[in-house]
């Protein structure tokens, strides 16, 4: 009979992570880990992952609903077949993705292989560099750094400092580096007014960008319809994706119409329920990458594992594993704007 247990971790920033939605400077990291009596020497390990504002699964009391939902969980025999009538994924999606990916780790003998594939014999997947809001110096250091270290696209969360600061920044970049150099996202988590959106899109594409992630916030389907019909800038839904039912995924990709969708699999149901999504979008071919949610590397590797189970034909946001100085020990590395996973590493839970 298979047994279920959880750890919590408070991971800590490198630095005070600033948002449109504000700053963080830690996270709490709950790890589900299941094993069968017979042999508990081999352990799944999975990521209960939320974010406060985002997830419809970030409850104040979750460490208690946790233990509560494990506790259901060891009172039956769980198989991984067994997991949507068991979860709903809909409603506790981070809970489901935990699970999910625990039992699969459990399934491959315990060793961090969620899926043995390309990525996890050492074929790297290349990612964007992520620059995080803060003055004008800041910004810059970090973009400067990212370019050092090899990164051709990168990525840059806007919406929080003042508008002209912000095109400042972006100006300097086009100033050093090309479009045929340097690929730019930009990210504004769903920071613009309806009414000035069209406008800002308009001067932020005087920079080539590669496209701009949620410019207005989630549930309004009609209004970002309009924006992506007549936007300058290929336009990304991110939140937009969250706490949509299956039934209603192929409503909003009809109704919106995005250029991009992007994945964050423990906001939108699993890896599951992002197959799902990826199935839906490219039937309308839709292009889609997948970025990780501020997991520790256990969520991040599992996130890894699965995109490389599809054409890797353009950069992923799954770096944000070196955000934290007191992250989980592991083989996942990022050089040269690439992560690849180097199996003379091991993971280290304790």
């Amino acid at each position: 009979m298979l047994r279920f247990d959880y750890i919590k971790r408070t991971l800590q920033f490198n630095f005070p992570a600033k948002t449109s939605r504000g700053a963080i400077s830690t996270k709490d990291c709950f790890l589900v880990k299941v094993w069968d009596e017979d042999t508990p020497e081999i352990i799944g390990w999975g990521e209960c992952n939320t974010l406060k504002g985002l997830s419809i699964d970030h409850f104040e009391d979750y460490e208690v609903r946790l233990q509560n939902w494990l506790n259901e969980l060891n009172r039956i025999n769980v198989y991984l077949e067994d997991l949507p009538n068991l979860i709903d994924k809909e409603k506790l999606p981070s809970f489901y993705f935990a699970i999910e990916t625990a039992l699969l780790d459990l399934k491959n003998g315990g060793k961090k292989i969620i899926y043995d594939n390309s990525f996890y014999k050492g074929t790297p997947i290349p990612i964007n560099g992520l620059v995080w809001m803060g003055d004008h110096s800041f910004m810059k250091e970090q973009i400067d750094q990212k370019l050092e270290k090899g990164f051709d696209c990168i990525k840059i969360k806007v919406g929080a400092l003042d508008f002209e600061q912000e095109l400042s920044l972006l100006k300097y970049i086009r100033s050093e580096y090309s479009s045929d150099k340097i690929t730019l996202r930009v990210d504004a988590n769903g920071a613009f007014n309806i009414e000035e959106a069209l406008e800002k899109l308009k001067r932020l594409s005087d920079f080539e960008l590669h496209s701009i992630e949620q410019p207005i916030w989630a549930g309004q389907w009609e209004e970002m319809a309009k924006l992506c019909e007549v936007t300058p800038i290929p336009i990304a839904l991110d939140e937009e994706l969250i706490g949509v039912s299956s039934n209603k995924k192929e409503a909003l990709l009809d109704t919106i119409k995005p250029q991009y969708i992007i994945l964050k699999p423990a906001l939108v149901g699993g890896l599951e329920a992002s197959a799902e999504w990826i199935t839906s979008a490219e039937k309308r071919n839709i292009p889609w990458w997948m970025t990780s949610a501020l997991e520790s590397n256990i969520g991040l590797n599992a996130i890894a594992q699965f995109t490389a189970n599809y054409l890797i034909d353009k950069p992923h946001g799954l770096g944000t594993g070196q955000l934290y100085h007191n992250n989980f020990e592991s083989p996942l590395t990022v050089a040269k704007g690439e992560l690849y996973y180097n199996c003379d590493k091991s993971f280290v839970i304790n």
